[in-house]
């Protein structure tokens, strides 16, 4: 497959050794299945029985000697038996012959080819399954066959195996958020429980009392020791410490459907479909709460492959890949996570074809407080090469940037980030002289970012720049008000007079009165620019007379 890229492989399936799926494999290869009865019974036939039973006790030289009847055989168990032990068990064997030789993957393709069969049906149809290891061991299956390989999977059934997976993802993120959800709720309980105890506590003699400093102390300390012992119950077996906090995992599959992802996105024919079906959007989404560590680097690991390929990456912050890459850098402890971050950063550089988009990325970084980041690791020593190589190139890189960087560049890549703040060229009045018209650009992107963050953002400092910033360009820009008007900006931003936040109702409050305004003080200024212009022309008819 010419199209793939070869990456090293970063011990990947190392990594994968200890999840959930493996050790669940190592269980079941131990088990002895009794494939007489099942011939007895008429559900495999005698060839079947021969060649399964053969490969149980020597399965390298069985599939030497007879390859198409292995090929043949294993795909008759698969299609046609139901019980979910025996199926696990074949599971577990088939991926054991390809993971020993990767070679096997083309044998299989070209005997299924030959016997007219369909080496993708069945292991798809097992996606359907309700048992987890059924499902994720036919999912891996699935990925070498896709990518091992010299065929590639067909359009129908690869958008069918990449909608799985992204769907299989963005479950495991709802998981996370419920279960954080009822960590937290339980954690309140505990707390209200024990205050409700010595809020009904009397003396003997009868009276009501309030806690003490000391007694008030005492019960917030029972509840982080009981909210303590309820995150030590959850964090047997995959349950992670990062930062001193607990990690709830999201789906005891995860690893396993982030490593498939993985594979697939190697190959440039597939990293366009994934984008497709709106993949992207998913692995952004799951990066922004918080997952462990090892899901981290496995999605970023996803970001990096794609941005291999130039259009992918000249798109790619798009997602707003950049800032929640920035934070997670500012945040993680791991050198793996912190290395392929800055890998990701460097392709979004390097690869784009067209110059202009590698200054944008450079911009967003900055704004993004990459370059500070920058500085903290180039005062660190690691032993990996690669991340003292990018970091040195990234920082030359953003440098360079921020010199040619005009503040109209900056005020520009802060509004598309989303993340508004009150940096100086907001207050600056030559800064919204000199470029308020400039926001009608590109059919007036800017202005309409800032209404859309006016309409979605729950932040109460988003809120109030956006809200400043669209008084600005209204005060500024002569016809601002019948464009935010056709924007159906003005209903949005009086919505935000009755805000709980008093900063954002302020803001608001300035940028309706200089909405309702704006043609009075045009007109006013209009009307002294003519009294002087009539002054100007009376005076020498006066020095005549």
């Amino acid at each position: 497959m010419t199209s793939a890229l070869y990456l090293p492989e970063e011990n990947i399936d190392m990594i994968a050794a200890t999840s959930v799926l493996q050790q669940q494999a190592a269980d079941i290869r131990t088990r002895t299945i009794n494939w007489a009865s099942y011939m007895q019974s008429q559900m495999i036939s005698e060839e079947d029985y021969k060649a399964i039973s053969a490969l149980d006790k020597s399965r390298a030289s069985y599939l030497a000697e007879n390859s198409s009847q292995v090929v043949k055989t294993l795909l008759n168990l698969v299609s046609h038996l139901s019980k979910d032990s025996t199926i696990q068990y074949i599971l577990v064997l088939l991926d054991d012959l390809l993971q020993e030789d990767r070679s096997r993957v083309d044998l299989f393709h070209e005997t299924a080819g030959k016997l007219k069969q369909c080496i993708w049906g069945p292991f798809l149809n097992l996606l359907n399954r309700q048992d987890g290891f059924i499902v994720n061991m036919s999912s891996r299956i699935l990925a070498k066959f896709a990518c091992w390989g010299r065929e590639t999977m067909p359009k129908s059934d690869l958008n069918f195996y990449l909608q799985f997976l992204k769907d299989q993802l963005a479950s495991n993120g709802l998981a996370y958020l419920q279960e954080m959800a009822q960590l937290a709720k339980r954690t309140q309980t505990i707390i209200v429980h024990t205050h409700g105890q010595h809020g009904k506590d009397k003396d003997h003699h009868g009276h009501q009392y309030s806690p003490t400093l000391a007694q008030l102390q005492q019960q917030h300390e029972l509840a982080e020791r009981a909210n303590e012992s309820y995150r030590e119950v959850g964090s047997s077996s995959d349950h992670q410490q990062q930062d001193g906090k607990c990690v709830i995992p999201n789906n005891e599959y995860i690893q396993s459907v982030a490593r498939c992802l993985q594979m697939m996105l190697r190959v440039d024919e597939y990293r366009f479909a994934f984008v497709g079906v709106d993949g992207i959007s998913t692995l952004i989404r799951i990066l922004s709460t918080r997952v462990n560590f090892q899901v981290q680097y496995q999605l970023i690991f996803c970001l990096w492959v794609l941005t291999f390929n130039p259009l992918l990456a000249a798109k790619m912050n798009k997602f707003s890949v950049i800032p929640i890459l920035a934070d997670i850098l500012s945040d993680c402890a791991k050198e793996k996570v912190t290395r392929i971050i800055l890998a990701v950063f460097r392709n979004l550089i390097e690869k784009p074809e067209d110059s202009s988009v590698a200054k944008d990325h450079c911009i967003a970084m900055v704004q993004c407080k990459v370059l500070k980041q920058l500085s903290i690791l180039e005062q660190r020593r690691f032993d990996d090469e690669d991340i003292t190589a990018d970091v040195e190139y990234l920082s030359e890189k953003l440098q360079n940037s921020v010199q040619d960087l005009s503040s109209f560049d900056e005020y520009a890549t802060e509004v598309r980030s989303g993340r508004l703040e009150w940096s100086p060229v907001h207050k600056s009045a030559k800064f919204w002289r000199e470029n308020a018209q400039r926001l009608n650009e590109k059919n007036y992107e800017l202005l309409r970012i800032l209404v859309h963050l006016l309409e979605t953002s729950k932040d109460a400092i988003i809120l109030s720049v956006a809200c400043f910033d669209i008084g600005e360009y209204v005060r500024h820009y002569p016809r601002g008000k019948h464009v935010l008007e056709q924007l159906g900006g003005k209903q949005i931003v009086m919505q935000h007079l009755g805000h709980e936040d008093p900063n954002v109702r302020y803001e608001a409050l300035l940028a309706v009165q200089k909405l309702m305004v704006h043609n009075w003080e045009y007109l006013g200024k209009q009307l002294e620019k003519e009294n002087e212009n009539q002054k100007q022309g009376a005076a020498p008819i006066t020095g005549k007379a």
